[in-house]
């Protein structure tokens, strides 16, 4: 009941609920702004890096290893942290030329996949992922054999060290030459390998490149790790560099490569120069009793041969034996006249290769206090 010149009184309203409501609807948008996400589809689109200057490219670091056991570099190696945010794999890649042009890059191709790899097809793939996605990105040369065979005219700085270690002096079977074409071939025709996404770099687990802790670790393959570019230069956007499809010939192939023999005018058969070859003979030793079958070979090496040649001298010298030590040196004074040798003679050796098929075990090494490796996995202990 109102008595006459009383004000009316509005009815008390209470806020609380719709005070609740508000902070609820902004506690869900921050969520869903923060998720980028809602059932599963974009609701708001998340923050992609920004591309930098068309001039602002960053270098490829050279592969030089950090100076650490292998059981130290595994153990280093396993406390870099595996990024999985944003993994994404590759986009196929399909050749743009043809004829020999593409011939010439399969061949490229193909020796980095054998090479790197080994004659195994899983292995061979994700190397050829990786040269793909070198070749789309800004940083590396815009060509297959230019990927391949970055840095190799130089004595170091290669990016594959196959390209100038002596690797290719190395003759594998016609077969499996035939084999790795036949993965170059598929990806250089649409194929790809999704387990390795965007890396551009690898490196086995039980080294230590000095770039690991530079770069994302986004990929594990057996004993190999894969790593990508932090940042932009690691997503899809940076991966768009137009591949040149005109590859040319290149010298260190025409040895295996009749493609790349014939367009640099040389033969087709064209075999790979032995600097050692008329060096002094070699004193081969034939294993007896349970050493039957174990040969050992002694020579003198020429000392101004390029170091890399001294593979191809025991690989002439071993032939097709499952088993053959090759030992020598380019200092003929210290070279061992028996099968003894003191401690002397033994630390002048230059060059060393064993080759032992039943055991699985190929491996070349140097005296990098005469000849410096790029690799320290191929001198010699002391």
């Amino acid at each position: 009941m109102r008595l006459d010149g009383d004000q009316p009184v509005p009815p008390r309203r209470d806020w609380t609920g719709w005070l609740f409501v508000l902070f609820a609807v902004a506690a869900i948008v921050g969520v869903l702004y923060a998720n980028g996400e809602k059932d599963g589809a974009h609701y708001m689109a998340r923050p992609h890096p920004v591309a930098p200057p068309a001039d602002v490219v960053p270098d490829a670091p050279p592969m030089e290893l950090a100076p650490v056991t292998e059981a130290d570099a595994r153990t280093q190696n396993l406390k870099i942290p595996l990024v999985t945010k944003g993994f994404v794999a590759a986009r196929p890649f399909v050749y743009a030329g043809g004829g020999d042009a593409k011939a010439r890059a399969r061949d490229c191709l193909a020796a980095a996949m054998l090479y790197e790899a080994g004659d195994d097809a899983k292995g061979q793939q994700a190397v050829g992922q990786v040269v793909i996605n070198r070749a789309r990105h800004p940083a590396f040369p815009k060509s297959i054999c230019g990927v391949v065979f970055q840095g190799a005219e130089r004595a170091t700085g290669c990016q594959f060290t196959f390209t100038c270690d002596g690797a290719l002096s190395r003759r594998y079977s016609d077969a499996a030459w035939q084999r790795a074409r036949s993965n170059a071939d598929l990806m250089l025709s649409g194929g790809t390998d999704p387990r390795v996404g965007l890396a551009t770099h690898y490196h086995t687990d039980w080294v230590r490149p000095y770039w690991s802790d530079s770069l994302e670790k986004i990929a594990i393959v057996d004993t190999h790790l894969f790593f990508r570019w932090p940042g932009y230069w690691g997503t899809p956007g940076a991966f768009r560099g137009a591949v040149s499809g005109s590859d040319g010939p290149v010298a260190k192939l025409a040895t295996i490569s009749p493609l790349h023999a014939i367009a640099l005018g040389l033969s087709a058969d064209t075999a790979p120069v032995d600097a050692n070859a008329a060096v002094g003979e070699a004193r081969v030793v034939t294993g007896a009793g349970e050493s039957a079958g174990r040969d050992t070979i002694y020579i003198q090496l020429d000392r101004k041969a390029a170091p890399e040649s001294f593979v191809t001298t025991a690989l002439r010298l071993c032939g097709d034996k499952p088993y053959c030590k090759f030992m020598g040196w380019t200092n003929p004074v210290l070279k061992p006249d028996s099968d003894t040798m003191n401690d002397t003679q033994r630390a002048a050796m230059s060059f060393s290769y064993l080759r032992d098929d039943k055991a699985g075990f190929e491996k070349a090494l140097w005296n990098c206090s005469e000849y410096k490796r790029d690799d320290v996995r191929q001198c010699m202990k002391r």
